[in-house]
């Protein structure tokens, strides 16, 4: 059955829909971890057996490069992905290495001055420390 959400989606930012990216879609909008393409790869792959990382890996960059997905490059050792495109920012925990989804604050939506002639396509705000589950831990 085909996920009518991911379907949309796809079609919302132009990208033809298949089998492949439908599922890669429907992943990203249901499973809001901040997935890796190694992550991606081995959820759906029991479902598709056909798929191959460098799909995984080729679709996801499609749907960045489309505005559908953002790629975040917040840890330089590894590239995640996220299906939540409305401005926010991120949280990524020093210990655990997860990354959380953070209210953007009113004051920091408009980062550049009024009447500057920049025209912003994108930014990325993020945070590093310690999670509250890390943080009971120690």
């Amino acid at each position: 059955m085909v996920n009518k959400e991911a379907l949309d989606t796809l079609q919302k930012y132009g990208i033809h829909p298949s089998v492949q990216r439908i599922a890669i879609m429907d992943y990203l909008l249901k499973n809001h971890t901040h997935p890796t393409v190694d992550e991606v790869y081995v959820a759906l792959c029991k479902v598709i057996p056909t798929l191959s990382k460098t799909t995984v890996y080729n679709t996801l960059r499609l749907f960045s490069d489309h505005g559908a997905a953002l790629m975040l490059t917040i840890d330089e050792k590894k590239v995640c992905f996220d299906g939540v495109i409305v401005p926010h920012a991120h949280f990524m925990c020093k210990r655990c290495g997860k990354l959380f989804d953070v209210a953007l604050p009113e004051s920091l939506k408009a980062f550049l001055p009024a009447g500057s002639d920049f025209k912003v396509d994108e930014a990325h705000v993020y945070y590093k420390g310690v999670c509250k589950a890390c943080a009971m831990e120690a």
